[in-house]
C-alpha cells in the first residue's frame, strides 16, 4: 500500500468535511426549482468554480494527464489560439446569455418552447442515452486510479468473502455522490463542488511546486529532447507523427467549442442556476481565469515531469520498477491512462500523497454527483414529464427525480463493471458525446439566433448527428485501429448536421418566422428583476467589446484584464508561429519559452486561487441567505402547458 496513516487521515478529513457541508445544506432545498437549479441563486464565482470542478472530475484529470503525457507541451501552444475563441465566446455571452433569458431549466425544455413537444421528448431521450453511455466509464476509471495510485490489493476479505476491490471502490464513488444529490439536489451539488474546487486548486499548486523542486528543468529538457523528431513534445511544429492528439485533434476541438456551446448536458443544471443572465455571462468569462491553475498549469506540467521520470537516464533504476507495474495493467488503453498516476505515486512525499488522493476523491464525487443529477433530471424533465397531461405535484416530482437518479447510478455501475475500454478517454468522450452534441449544436444555435429555423430542420439535424456518431462507435468497437478516430467522427457529425439544419430550414420555413422576443422575454415580454441596468448610456465605442448596460465598474475591469491576458498570449503565439514558418527554431529556445510559461502560470494561479476563493465564499453566503428567505414558486417545474 502506497499511502501512510497520515495520508489516509488527510483523505478521511476531507471526506468528513464534504459530508458535513451536505448535511448542513439539506434544509435549503424546498422546491423542484431548488432541486433542479438551486433556485436560480448562483453568483458568478460560485457558478464558475463549481462548474469547473464538476467538469474536471477524476476521469478528466486522468484523461488530461494521459493526453499531455503523449503530446507534451505542444498541444498547449495551439490552445493559445483556442483561448482567443473562448474569450470571444464568453464575453459575447454566445448561446449562454440567450439560453438563460429563456428561463428554461434544461436544454430540451428550450427545444419544446422553440420547436415542439415531440422533439423535446426525442432530444431529451437522445441526450439521456448519450450521457449515460459517456458517463458509463467514469466509475471504472476512478476505481482503477485509486487501486494503482494507492497500491490497493485486487481483492479484500469482507464478511469472510473475497470481494473485488475494483467493484467495491466503484460502489463507494457512486453511492457517496448519490447520497449527496438525493439530500439536496443542485444546491448540495453546487456547494460541495465549490468547496472541493477550492481545495483542489490549492493542492494542484503545491504539487507543481514540489515537483519543480524534485526534477529540475535540465532533466526535463534532456528527456523531452529525446522524443522522435516528428513527434516532438517541445516544438508544436514538429508533431506530424504524433498519433491522435495532434493539430487536427485541436482544430476539431476548437470548432466544437463554438458549435457545441451548451450542447453537452453533463453540467446542464449550471446553465440554469445563475441568478440572472448577466451573472451567467460573467461566470463564463471568469472561466478563462478559473482554468489557469488546472488546465493551464497542473495538467500540462505534471505529465511532462512523469515523462521525464520514465525517460531520463538518471531515473532509469526507479523507472524500471514503474514500467513493470504499468506493464501488468490490463490492455494498452488502461496502461496509457494509468501511467502518470503510477509515476506520481513514486514521486509525491507523505502527506502530499494523501492530499492528491483526497483531490481525486473530491473530483470524483464532484463530477459523479453532477452527472447523476444531470442525466437523472433530463430523463424526468424531458422524456417522462412532457408525456404527462398534467404536471407532477411538487413532492411527487422530487421523488420521481430521485428515483431516476438512482436508476442512472445502477446503470453506470454495471456499465463500468462490464464495458471493455479500447481507446483513449478523450476519444471515447468525443464519439459518445457526439450522439447528442453532434446534431444539437446546430439546433441550439439556430433556435436561439435564427428566426427561420424550423422544427423539420431540428429533427433532420439531430438524426444526422446521431447516425454519424453511432456509426463511429460501432466501427471503433469492431475495429479499434480504424483510421478515423472518435474526434474525427465528432467533426463529421458537426459538419453534416449544420449543413442539414440550414438547408432544411430554407426549404421548409416558407416565409414563416418565430417570435424570438417572446421566447427570450424581451420588450413587452420582459420579466421584472431579470435585467439590472447599471449604465443608461447606449452601448458604443469601447462598450461594444461586450461591456453592456448591465456592467458595473468592476465587471469592466474583469473584461479588460481578460482581454489583456488573452491577447498577450495570442501575440506571443502569432510571433512564434511566424518565426517557425519562416525558419527553423531549435529546441533550446522552445524550452526557454516553456519554462517561462510555467513560471508565469504558477504566479498567476496563486492570484486566481485567492481571488476566486474570496469571491466564491461571498457568493455562497449570499446564496444561502437568499434560499432561506425567498418565496418559492412551485409551478416553476419545467412543465409547459399544452395549448
Amino acid at each position: 500500500m502506497n499511502l501512510t496513516l497520515i495520508d489516509w487521515a488527510i483523505v478521511a478529513a476531507v471526506f468528513v468535511f464534504i459530508v458535513a457541508s451536505v448535511m448542513a445544506s439539506k434544509s435549503l432545498m424546498r422546491s423542484v426549482s431548488d432541486f433542479l437549479a438551486a433556485g436560480r441563486t448562483g453568483g458568478r464565482y460560485l457558478i464558475s468554480l463549481s462548474q469547473g470542478t464538476a467538469a474536471l472530475g477524476a476521469i478528466t484529470i486522468v484523461g488530461m494527464l494521459e493526453m499531455n503525457f503523449i503530446a507534451g507541451f505542444t498541444l498547449r501552444w495551439w490552445e493559445m489560439l483556442m483561448t482567443v475563441v473562448l474569450v470571444a465566446i464568453s464575453v459575447s455571452g454566445w448561446v449562454l446569455y440567450r439560453f438563460r433569458q429563456t428561463r428554461c431549466m434544461t436544454m430540451a425544455q428550450f427545444f419544446e418552447v422553440r420547436y415542439s413537444r415531440s422533439f423535446r421528448v426525442f432530444a431529451g431521450g437522445l441526450a439521456f442515452l448519450s450521457g449515460i453511455i459517456n458517463f458509463g466509464i467514469f466509475p471504472a476509471v476512478s476505481a482503477r486510479f485509486f487501486i494503482h495510485f494507492c497500491g490497493l490489493p485486487a481483492t479484500v476479505s469482507l464478511f469472510g468473502l473475497s470481494v473485488s476491490t475494483f467493484a467495491l471502490i466503484m460502489i463507494v464513488v457512486i453511492a457517496v455522490p448519490l447520497y449527496f444529490v438525493l439530500s439536496g439536489g443542485q444546491i448540495a451539488v453546487m456547494i460541495t463542488d465549490f468547496l472541493q474546487g477550492v481545495f483542489t486548486n490549492v493542492v494542484f499548486i503545491v504539487i507543481v511546486v514540489v515537483l519543480m523542486l524534485k526534477i529540475d528543468w535540465a532533466h526535463i529538457f534532456t528527456a523531452l529532447a529525446m522524443a522522435p523528431p516528428d513527434a516532438s513534445l517541445i516544438n508544436p511544429f514538429r508533431t506530424g507523427s504524433t498519433k491522435d492528439y495532434n493539430f487536427w485533434y485541436f482544430l476539431i476541438g476548437m470548432i466544437g467549442v463554438i458549435y457545441g456551446k451548451l450542447s453537452w448536458q453533463g453540467t446542464q443544471a449550471y446553465n440554469a442556476s445563475a441568478k440572472s443572465a448577466h451573472e451567467a455571462k460573467m461566470g463564463d468569462v471568469l472561466m478563462n481565469w478559473r482554468n489557469i491553475p488546472q488546465w493551464g498549469l497542473f495538467l500540462v506540467f505534471v505529465p511532462v515531469v512523469a515523462y521525464t521520470f520514465l525517460h531520463h537516464p538518471d531515473y532509469a533504476g526507479a523507472a524500471a520498477g514503474v514500467r513493470q507495474t504499468i506493464a501488468g495493467v490490463g490492455n494498452a488503453a488502461l496502461q496509457s491512462q494509468l501511467t502518470v498516476p503510477i509515476v506520481l505515486s513514486r514521486l509525491l512525499p507523505v502527506g502530499l500523497m494523501g492530499a492528491f488522493a483526497a483531490v481525486m476523491l473530491a473530483a470524483s464525487i464532484a463530477c459523479h454527483e453532477t452527472y447523476l443529477h444531470s442525466w437523472g433530471a433530463i430523463f424526468i424533465q424531458d422524456v417522462l414529464q412532457p408525456l404527462r397531461r398534467r404536471p407532477f405535484e411538487s413532492q411527487q416530482h422530487i421523488r420521481a427525480l430521485k428515483w431516476s437518479i438512482v436508476g442512472v447510478a445502477v446503470f453506470v455501475f454495471f456499465f463500468s463493471l462490464l464495458f471493455q475500454q479500447s481507446e483513449y478517454i478523450f476519444l471515447f468522450f468525443a464519439v459518445t458525446g457526439a450522439i447528442f452534441a453532434g446534431g444539437s449544436g446546430a439546433v441550439i444555435i439556430g433556435g436561439l439566433y435564427w428566426k427561420r429555423g424550423t422544427t423539420a430542420a431540428a429533427w433532420s439535424s439531430m438524426l444526422t448527428g446521431m447516425v454519424t456518431a453511432v456509426g463511429g462507435i460501432v466501427i471503433r468497437q469492431i475495429n479499434p485501429a480504424f483510421p478515423i478516430n472518435g474526434q474525427m467522427f465528432w467533426g463529421l457529425a458537426m459538419a453534416s448536421s449544420l449543413v442539414v439544419y440550414v438547408v432544411v430550414s430554407l426549404l421548409t420555413s416558407r416565409g414563416r418566422t418565430f417570435d424570438m422576443d417572446r421566447m427570450l422575454h424581451r420588450g413587452k415580454h420582459a420579466i421584472a428583476g431579470e435585467t439590472k441596468i447599471i449604465d443608461s448610456v447606449p452601448v458604443k465605442g469601447w462598450k461594444a467589446l461586450g461591456m453592456g448596460r448591465e456592467f458595473t465598474p468592476f465587471d469592466k475591469v474583469i473584461y479588460v484584464a481578460t482581454y489583456a491576458w488573452t491577447f498577450s498570449w495570442f501575440i506571443i503565439f502569432a510571433i512564434g508561429t511566424i518565426l517557425n514558418l519562416t525558419g527553423a527554431v531549435g529546441t533550446a529556445p522552445w524550452m526557454t519559452f516553456w519554462k517561462a510559461y510555467v513560471d508565469i502560470y504558477l504566479v498567476t494561479s496563486i492570484i486566481v486561487i485567492l481571488w476566486f476563493a474570496t469571491g466564491g465564499f461571498i457568493n455562497l453566503k449570499a446564496m444561502i441567505r437568499q434560499l432561506k428567505t425567498m418565496t418559492r414558486d412551485h409551478t416553476d417545474s419545467g412543465y409547459i402547458e399544452r395549448k
